[in-house]
């Protein structure tokens, strides 16, 4: 019991600290510059064609957008889009997408 407590604790300061790392503000400037032209601005898609990722989790963000970047997650417009994205972008990025709020929508 005392090893899972200790593993847990573990866990969280090396995700806080992977999280305290990013910056939300850099994040929202890098997706006006990269993702709101398909994603929306704030992460909500205008339309269906593009998912929305607002309110989508941290973790989630960084794992598809480092599987773009590397190739292991197969995408053409995606692909190319995190290419040139460094890991501290990904981190900002997927913090503020993280950080809005999902809106549900009628298309």
């Amino acid at each position: 019991m005392n090893k899972l407590i200790v593993a847990a604790a573990g866990m969280f300061l090396l995700t806080s600290g992977v999280a305290a790392s990013a910056d939300i503000e850099a994040g929202k400037k890098k997706a006006t510059e990269v993702c709101a032209a398909c994603h929306g601005p704030d992460g909500n898609s205008p339309t269906p064609q593009f998912p929305k990722i607002a309110g989508q989790h941290r973790d989630y963000l960084v794992k598809v957008l480092s599987d773009y970047k590397s190739g292991a997650r197969k995408d053409p417009v995606m692909g190319g889009m995190a290419t040139g994205l460094s890991k501290q972008d990904i981190e900002n990025l997927a913090a503020y997408f993280a950080s809005q709020k999902g809106l549900v929508t009628k298309y």
